[in-house]
Formats: C-alpha cells, structure tokens, sequence
C-alpha cells in the first residue's frame, strides 16, 4: 500500500514512525513533512494545502491512502476534494470533511 502523509510537525513524524511500521506499507510519502520524517518515508515538496497538486501526486504515484496529520488539509477540504473527483474518490482520505473540520 502506497500511504500519502499531509503535513510536516511533530504529529506528523509519530504518524509517520508508525504508519512505516505496518506490513502493509510500501511506500509513504509526507508531503511536506521534515527531518525526521524523512528517516520514516520519502518527504515530498507539496504543501499540505495544496489539493490540485496532492490530487496530481496520489495520482501519479499510485496513493492507496491519505493520511491528513493537521487541521490545515482538513480545513481546506481535502476530503471533499478527494471525494467530488472521479480520479480521486476511490483513494480513501482519513479525516472529517470540511464542514467537520472547521
């Protein structure tokens, strides 16, 4: 399973530690994540926030999974971004919705 990580604190690094962990992980990758998510997984120069690219990238790098560590994807609607495009709704998104989010 190729596991998408949002975001670059410390919540992220411990998500990270243990999302590598899982058998079922063959890739993670933390966008934008920092320097110690980068000894778990492959950081990725995307901001957190940034849904058209995120989109792109879960798409080209065949993403099974997204992970949203912080407030701030969740508050910009990465779920509902996910879900409203007809690439992007079969990959599932953890997390609330916006409207939950806010």
């Amino acid at each position: 399973m190729n596991i998408l990580l949002l975001g670059n604190g410390g919540r992220e690094h411990a998500l990270a530690w243990k999302l590598a962990q899982s058998p079922h992980c063959e890739q993670l990758y933390i966008a934008p994540g920092n320097a110690g998510t980068a000894l778990e997984g492959t950081n990725v120069a995307i901001s957190a926030t940034d849904l058209p690219a995120i989109g792109r990238f879960a798409t080209e790098h065949h993403v099974d999974m997204v992970v949203a560590g912080p407030e701030g994807p969740l508050s910009a609607g990465v779920v509902d971004y996910f879900r409203s495009d007809a690439a992007l709704k079969h990959i599932p998104v953890i997390g609330p919705v916006q409207a939950a989010a806010h």
